[in-house]
């Protein structure tokens, strides 16, 4: 029996994995996702979404592939898996991905080949959109170089093609490497970590969409998953998790604050300061680590550390 069945839940409430069926529609997100589609039916060119690891950024870039309906706009949606990849291969793979038949091997038959194929979809009164996710990776002047140019492709008064990259906060820096491709920069969000009480509405709305009670998780307990994880979604999902799984083992309905901070230990996460009567309450060891000076301080945590520990994680 998994933890499933003890709560009976339908399916694993905080996968990491993609699902559509979870997507939580946060202000920010909301805001991001109008943004960007704005610039695409504004055919801006060139739209940037930039947030921390586990911010959600996949999972909008995917929710918004979803939304582009395919009798408005082509579109697809690249991965960049690595650092290594070259000008050439980002050209051909988009071209194949917009509808390019059989991309010739010189680069100018195949920059003629996707001119031609855009103005095929924008005779059908519909608009070409690629997706660069992880778009970080995208680490020299060759390779901006090769995204200005394709911003290039336009007809009088009209862009052809809209790129939206999404990617960590390095993104920037890659786009300082080719300073035109910078300035044609339409549009740029940044997402952030989720405030406390987004986190309360978060991890009570996947437990929904799994089926179970949305009150599995007390507030102490929410507030000790937001401290631990930064108010970062794939850290919330990934201690939750845990938490249900530990839960589980313990035989227990509820999950409370110290159950919370066990899965913290676990992973790792105990490295932020706690208040000297959270100390108390849990029956920790490590009292001498309470500044005492600071007992109605809570510290947040270093994004830095986070993102590190999620590196981690997920090495893992």
């Amino acid at each position: 029996m998994s933890y499933l069945g003890h709560f009976n839940l339908d399916r694993e409430p905080f996968s990491n994995a993609p699902d559509a069926r979870f997507y939580f529609d946060s202000d920010q997100h909301s805001q991001a996702l109008v943004r960007l589609m704005y610039a695409v039916n504004s055919n801006k060119g060139l739209a940037v979404l930039v947030g921390g690891v586990g911010t959600g950024k996949t999972t909008l870039a995917r929710r918004m592939l979803d939304t582009l309906d395919e009798s408005k706009y082509e579109s697809s949606m690249l991965v960049m898996v690595h650092s290594s990849i070259n000008p050439e291969w980002i050209l051909t793979r988009i071209a194949m991905q917009l509808g390019v038949q059989d991309p010739a091997s010189d680069r100018l038959s195949v920059l003629k080949q996707l001119y031609e194929r855009l103005l095929v979809i924008e005779s059908e009164g519909r608009r070409a959109v690629i997706l660069i996710d992880e778009a970080q990776m995208l680490q020299s002047r060759e390779l901006m170089e090769e995204f200005r140019g394709l911003l290039n492709l336009e007809i009088p008064g009209k862009k052809l093609l809209n790129i939206i990259f999404f990617g960590l906060a390095e993104l920037e820096d890659c786009l300082r490497l080719d300073e035109p491709l910078a300035q044609r920069v339409a549009l740029k969000y940044h997402l952030k970590s989720l405030p406390v009480e987004i986190t309360t509405s978060y991890v009570k709305y996947r437990l929904h969409v799994a089926g179970g009670r949305d009150d599995l998780f007390d507030d102490e307990a929410i507030d000790a998953v937001h401290r631990f994880a930064g108010g970062v979604p794939r850290l919330i999902n990934t201690i939750c998790d845990n938490c249900l799984f530990e839960s589980f083992m313990l035989k227990t309905t509820n999950i409370n604050a110290k159950i919370v901070h066990s899965v913290a230990g676990d992973l790792g996460l105990l490295q932020q300061k706690m208040t000297l009567d959270e100390a108390a309450e849990l029956e920790l060891e490590s009292l001498d680590e309470v500044e005492q000076g600071n007992l109605d301080e809570v510290e947040q945590g270093n994004l830095d550390e986070i993102e590190d520990m999620l590196d981690k994680l997920e090495f893992k």
